[in-house]
């Protein structure tokens, strides 16, 4: 594995929740971490934050380059550097393709060529994955291209379908405990986790030029893009906040009922990932919902007394 494709799995530290904890089986550990790297990847190409996008394009095939001079002001990107992220896309889902042909058809000639993407195909053939997760968090990326504001919070659960919810569907189907009733819990634990990611992180959403808070809701509380540049949150952003962390806050209770699905491992594995989301939601909470003036970061001892109190009630 090269040194890029090992600072993004490098990432995985500073995460809300445990990705690969130390107390699951190495090969469970192994898969969430192939998982966790094909995702922060595709993360890192439609965001720009690549280590060495020439040399990744270059790895894909991707007959594309990066802009000589990306922007250097925040805000939206250019339609050169969108332009590259979505052939950068394009170039990981046909790695992606050439994931599956290599676990039905081992020792073909046109195997993936990102390590990465490499590390997936022991997991596809052993875990019988399918592709669709994998394409929605490829398409996610591509929607950060071309949408920057979501009118309501349908739409934000919309995105979330794509962003977020094929992780927890992925690691269900690595314990090989997916069902309807499974699949629907983690869903909500998944969207509730992604949307408390978007609250943490309104400051640098809004350099990149979005805003995942919906504009419905900024219009009720009077709260402008003006308003979220500011170093420091009013009041009506304050309370804006306040609203959404509510809203978070009952995905994160509609789905918790899972951890109490399963057993062993897998349980405390599902309830650190729970524990995560409401650690984050306190921690906001403990900042006055202010979450320009700093990123709100969950306590780990906080966290883990959490999870402690998931896995023994089961939610």
């Amino acid at each position: 594995m090269n040194r890029s494709a090992g600072e993004t799995l490098d990432k995985a530290g500073a995460e809300n929740f445990p990705v690969a904890p130390f107390f699951l089986p190495a090969a469970w550990r192994d898969d969430l971490m192939a998982v966790y790297g094909f995702a922060r990847l595709v993360d890192d190409a439609g965001d720009g934050d690549l280590a060495d996008p020439a040399a990744t394009a270059a790895l894909l095939g991707v007959d594309a380059r990066p802009p000589a001079t990306p922007s250097a002001q925040p805000g939206p990107p250019t339609p050169a550097e969108v332009a590259f992220r979505l052939a950068l896309l394009d170039g990981l889902e046909h790695d992606l393709d050439r994931v599956f042909g290599a676990a039905l058809h081992p020792g073909g000639p046109d195997g993936p060529r990102h390590p990465l993407l490499r590390r997936l195909v022991p997991l596809v053939d052993r875990r019988g994955l399918t592709p669709e997760p994998f394409r929605r968090l490829i398409e996610a990326n591509r929607v950060d291209q071309t949408t920057a504001r979501y009118a309501d919070f349908d739409d934000l659960i919309g995105y979330c379908t794509l962003s977020a919810d094929p992780v927890g569907r992925l690691v269900l189907a690595i314990a090989g405990v997916s069902t309807p009733e499974r699949i629907e819990l983690s869903d909500a634990i998944c969207s509730g986790l992604q949307v408390v990611e978007h609250l943490q992180d309104v400051a640098e959403d809004l350099a990149r030029g979005r805003i995942y808070l919906p504009t419905e809701d900024l219009v009720r509380f009077g709260v402008t893009e003006a308003d979220l540049a500011a170093p420091t949150a009013d009041g009506p952003v304050r309370e804006l906040i306040a609203f959404e962390v509510r809203r978070a806050r009952t995905l994160l209770d509609r789905g918790a009922p899972l951890v109490g699905t399963v057993r062993g491992r897998l349980r405390l594995l599902l309830a650190g990932f729970t524990a995560g989301g409401y650690a984050a939601l306190a921690a906001i909470e403990d900042a006055g919902y202010d979450v320009l003036a700093q990123q709100a970061k969950p306590d780990k001892r906080r966290l883990a007394a959490k999870a402690a109190a998931i896995f023994a009630k089961g939610r």
